[in-house]
């Protein structure tokens, strides 16, 4: 079993800068692809970002070159680096783990964080 726990989210103006922790638990961290996923009120969840355990990241267009994940198998942390914040950034940010194919889909994923919110003023 493992467990995420996700931290750092907030209340900032646009053009700020937030940064998004997730700690993992269990041994097998540095084997998953460890992701991000954010849920805005009334819509899907969506992808963000993610990194392989290679630490290869893939993006969302939409936070391409605003965003940057990083992660520190040591640790067993992922980050999730947000710069140049806009209101349309505010969701429910989620932290996903797992062996995955597709990096991108949230149904692959089997271990979820309970989400931190971030909220982008205008």
């Amino acid at each position: 079993q493992v467990t995420l726990v996700e931290s750092g989210g907030g209340l900032v103006q646009a053009g700020a800068s937030l940064r998004l922790s997730c700690a993992a638990s269990g041994r097998t961290f540095s084997w998953y692809v460890m992701g991000w996923f954010r849920q805005a009120p009334g819509k899907e969840r969506e992808f963000v970002a993610a990194s392989r355990s290679s630490g290869i990241g893939y993006y969302a267009d939409s936070v391409k070159g605003r965003f940057t994940i990083s992660r520190d198998n040591a640790k067993n942390t992922v980050y999730l680096q947000m710069n140049s914040l806009k209101p349309e950034d505010t969701a429910v940010y989620y932290c996903a783990g797992g062996v995955v194919r597709s990096t991108d889909s949230p149904n692959e994923y089997p271990y979820w964080g309970q989400g931190t919110q971030v909220t982008v003023s205008s």
